[in-house]
């Protein structure tokens, strides 16, 4: 695997900084990635979550520096996404991983369709605190058993339930680290990991995130960049469902 270190801390980087201009992590792209060169799915989920959890820990930093983040807001979401997120990463020991290949190749072409034609329409505007647990608590279960950060499932709920999405996407870049990190010590208690391919990830992260988030600010416009995320986790998508049908 020495030799693809270089290939993979560049993918890294590539997704972090797109992602992070997007305001979610990359692991939901760099898992298929790293699956299709060749990494076991369940490393390629551990590898994917400390990417992610890098990716919006750096995005978390500097909103929090700018006072960007609502406390009361972020904290039911990220208690129940670090309770149940480590929960669904243990489940998934336990669980087929066709089945769970299946779920998360449905996860992309969701995503995708989120970001290219997700309704910007609430349906609701419940607040409740308990609520906000609930939907953490949630989204935290699924996004440990497929081995994600859970914000490209986050973000579209909670705006449908009435929340702003420029507030969504500082609250879910603080509150993916929680679920991300959970997942990621999880999945390391029973699975082989590369500590050296780790972090080379992790800085890759960091710089991509910082600058994605950096361009997020201040140059790009943020809808262009989920349109073209949307199109590589159609493309991701694409790629499973036909490994499938092969």
């Amino acid at each position: 695997m020495d030799s693809n270190y270089l290939l993979y801390t560049l993918l890294a980087f590539g997704f972090s900084t797109l992602f992070s201009m997007g305001g979610a992590g990359s692991g939901i792209a760099l898992i298929p990635v790293l699956h299709f060169l060749g990494l076991d799915f369940t490393v390629a989920k551990a590898v994917g979550l400390f990417a992610g959890a890098t990716t919006t820990i750096t995005s978390s930093v500097m909103n929090i520096r700018r006072k960007a983040v609502d406390y009361p807001f972020v904290w039911p979401l990220a208690a129940g996404m670090l309770l149940f997120a480590p929960l669904g990463a243990w489940l998934s020991r336990y669980i087929d991983e066709t089945l769970v290949k299946a779920i998360f190749m449905l996860l992309l072409f969701y995503s995708a369709t989120m970001m290219m034609f997700g309704k910007k329409k609430a349906i609701t505007h419940l607040t409740r605190k308990g609520l906000l647990f609930v939907v953490g608590s949630g989204v935290g279960l699924v996004a440990g058993l497929l081995g994600v950060g859970g914000g490209n499932l986050l973000i579209p709920l909670l705006i449908l339930l009435g929340f702003e999405p420029r507030k969504v996407a500082v609250a879910v870049s603080f509150v993916v680290p929680f679920s991300a990190l959970g997942s990621f010590f999880t999945y390391a208690s029973y699975v082989p990991l590369d500590w050296v391919l780790l972090l080379c990830i992790a800085a890759a992260s960091i710089a991509g995130g910082y600058l994605g988030n950096y361009l997020m600010h201040f140059h790009l416009q943020q809808q262009q960049i989920k349109k073209v995320m949307a199109l590589i986790l159609y493309l991701l998508g694409a790629k499973m469902l036909y490994s499938f049908l092969i």
